[in-house]
């Protein structure tokens, strides 16, 4: 649960000129929307010019906001845009590189955990990231909006302009697959 004002205010008052408005938005969300990113594209690089492009973009339509569901599924909607934009343009996304994987540990508070446990939560997280990679884009694309971005399947069928049915059979798709390939099933 968020503490303090909804998004859709934060972005009202961000609207009005208030800066500080925008500095909580982004605080909130750059977190999992970096993250997202990263595992779409599986490169750091390119992940950090998409998040930028994001932000830019929420940067340039304060004005014309209009608050129609949560601003989180309009949030990885843009990103859901720019990323088909870029795949558009330079193809298929890369597989989760070994160094975007690392990269994504580093957040993993190895001193408060002894060794082995932290050992043991870096190997399950470099299962997940390469099983992640084995799934069709857009199932690796409704698990991680649902994961990462807390959307809904009724968001990320917005987010994704798909319908419901389609959104919801990506998402089980993907979380079947995924318990198949991390737990050693056939996918």
């Amino acid at each position: 649960m968020q503490s303090g004002p909804s998004d859709d205010e934060l972005m009202a008052r961000y609207r009005g000129g208030d800066a500080v408005a925008f500095e909580a938005l982004y605080r909130r969300h750059r977190a999992p929307l970096y993250r997202f990113l990263l595992r779409q594209l599986g490169d750091i690089a390119a992940a950090e010019e998409v998040f930028q492009d994001v932000w830019m973009r929420v940067i340039d339509s304060r004005e014309r906001y209009q608050a129609r569901g949560r601003f989180a599924s309009w949030l990885y909607a843009v990103a859901h845009n720019r990323l088909m934009d870029r795949y558009r343009v330079a193809g298929r996304p890369g597989l989760l590189a070994h160094d975007a994987s690392e990269a994504a540990l580093e957040d993993v508070p190895s001193d408060d955990l002894p060794a082995h446990v932290w050992l043991d939560r870096k190997r399950a997280a470099e299962r997940l990231f390469a099983a992640l990679a084995l799934l069709p884009d857009a199932q690796r694309e409704a698990f991680l909006l649902q994961q990462e971005g807390e959307l809904s399947v009724e968001e990320i069928a917005e987010a994704t302009g798909v319908g419901r049915e389609t959104a919801k059979s990506r998402l089980r798709y993907a979380v079947g697959r995924l318990r198949a390939i991390v737990g050693g099933d056939k996918p």
